[in-house]
């Protein structure tokens, strides 16, 4: 999940950690803190001595949140290895450790060794990131003629004292026999086979609050980060984007197509068949967070037009809710709640003693705004049929937006009643005036992505409310009432 943090703090100090089948926690490499940020990347002696093997692995930024640690474990599953990358700022190291279990359980079920997961304890931002990627990268030697030689393999085909034995000193007169050395490449190539961004403050209202917070980090830092994974030859990119870029859109009372938000030309056909030219825009965007999405699409948009060797999928989130159905993960922030979910809980565990309904006005058929709720797992799903996707080729431009949501709208009082109803509980209610930055209306059109993923969401409001009050109720205090009993 996308996490906030205070950027104003000091971010936790990097640690490396390497999880393996066995339980045990374990270094892979010296932490960063103590490594030069300035050479590490030019001295092919650094790289060329790490035993990592040349296991592909997928980067997940901000993979210990809500919707990153249920897409790691769902990555897991599909036998990849996940690098995690997550400063703590809106998560805890104990979910890295409630993934690996739930993934050990599951492979040793079907008898099968578990792929690795690795954790990097960093700020997605950091100058760190950059000996991070060289340490998976893996380089080979390649020579004038073309013919290249791994890594593994080079120290018996390199020149006795090399590179000196390559040097050609004209300036003392010294000739050492250029034309009988060959000349050399130190090619890289890194084992880090796509990303996955969920690095970006995510709340509403604290944006609006903090616009130039959320510019920095969502905007700045991902443009930065771009230009790393670009030097490093990292062009398959997933990003975590928001049904937000819709902006007004959202109130016209229809599920919401991708095209109503594009950042070139393009062409789309109808439900009639007829053929329609949309223009690059947005109408009425709400918020510095939806905007700040907006901006990184834009970028995201041209980069690929420019370098068309990039693969980038955009995944516009509706509304995730839900958790694992152990109980064992869920939605769980270091910050202050600010989904509808998360407070909710919060009122169910005695932690807040009223649900604020933030506009009761909205036309739709009990007042309260229109959401499409869609389950975590499903989401994080999405995420591996796009990189699978990517991979097989069936994504035919650099660029490419999907809805990821159910395509089905529920109000917020159908999410109050559903999650009464699971938990036997009443949930006290307070409403009040609408919030800076809302819509009324804010639902999926998911043809796209069925159809170019071959993704479809599969579970219901009612698992939704299920699966949250599993990951709840232990949490919960006693509550005893004439109508309603534990």
């Amino acid at each position: 999940m996308e996490y906030l943090s205070d950027s104003g703090s000091a971010s936790p100090s990097p640690s490396t950690f390497s999880l393996s089948a066995s339980g045990s926690v374990e270094a892979i490499s010296t932490p960063d803190t103590q490594r030069s940020l300035i050479f590490d990347d030019d001295v092919a002696a650094d790289p060329l001595d790490i035993a990592a093997g040349n296991s592909r692995f997928i980067m997940v930024v901000g993979g210990l949140g809500y919707i990153g640690s249920h897409t790691v474990l769902e990555l897991l599953k599909e036998n990849y290895n996940v690098l995690v990358v997550d400063d703590l700022s809106n998560s805890y190291e104990s979910v890295l450790h409630r993934i690996k279990a739930l993934a050990t359980e599951h492979f040793a079920a079907q008898d099968r060794p578990m792929p690795a997961l690795h954790f990097r304890q960093l700020d997605y931002r950091s100058p760190c990131m950059r000996s991070i990627l060289a340490s998976y990268s893996s380089y080979s030697i390649r020579s004038k003629a073309g013919a290249s030689t791994p890594a593994g393999d080079l120290m018996g085909v390199l020149p006795r004292g090399f590179p000196f034995s390559a040097l050609h000193r004209t300036d003392s007169g010294i000739d050492m026999g250029t034309e009988d050395a060959q000349e050399t490449i130190l090619r890289r190539e890194s084992r880090i086979s796509g990303v996955i961004h969920f690095a970006a403050y995510k709340s509403v209202e604290e944006s609006i609050r903090m616009p130039l917070k959320y510019y920095s980090n969502n905007v700045c830092g991902m443009v930065d980060f771009l230009s790393l994974l670009e030097e490093f030859g990292i062009k398959n990119f997933v990003f975590s984007s928001s049904a937000t870029v819709y902006g007004e859109g959202a109130n016209c009372g229809v599920p919401l197509r991708e095209e109503l938000c594009v950042h070139h030309h393009e062409t789309f056909h109808d439900d009639d068949g007829f053929e329609h030219q949309v223009v690059p825009g947005v109408m009425g965007l709400t918020s510095p967070y939806g905007r700040s999405k907006y901006m990184c699409e834009s970028i995201l948009a041209d980069i690929a037009r420019s370098d068309p060797s990039w693969s980038i999928t955009a995944l516009r989130y509706f509304n995730p809710v839900g958790c694992h159905e152990s109980g064992m993960l869920g939605e769980d922030p270091r910050q202050k709640p600010s989904n509808l979910i998360p407070v909710i809980a919060t009122v169910l565990t005695g932690i807040k003693p009223v649900l604020d309904i933030f506009g009761t006005d909205w036309s739709t058929p009990d007042g309260t705004a229109v959401r499409d709720f869609i389950h975590v797992v499903d989401l994080a799903r999405g995420h591996i049929a796009a990189l699978a996707a990517s991979a097989a080729g069936k994504v035919k431009v650099p660029f490419r937006a999907y809805n990821l949501g159910t395509g089905r709208g529920h109000t917020v009082r159908e999410v109050l009643q559903s999650l009464e109803e699971t938990s036997n509980r009443k949930i006290p209610v307070r409403e009040a005036g609408r919030r800076a930055g809302d819509v009324g209306f804010c639902v999926a059109e998911v043809r796209r992505a069925e159809t170019e993923l071959e993704w479809r969401a599969q579970k219901t409001l009612r698992d939704c409310s299920v699966d949250v009050w599993n990951f709840t109720k232990g949490r919960c205090e006693p509550q005893i009432s004439d109508d309603m009993i534990c």
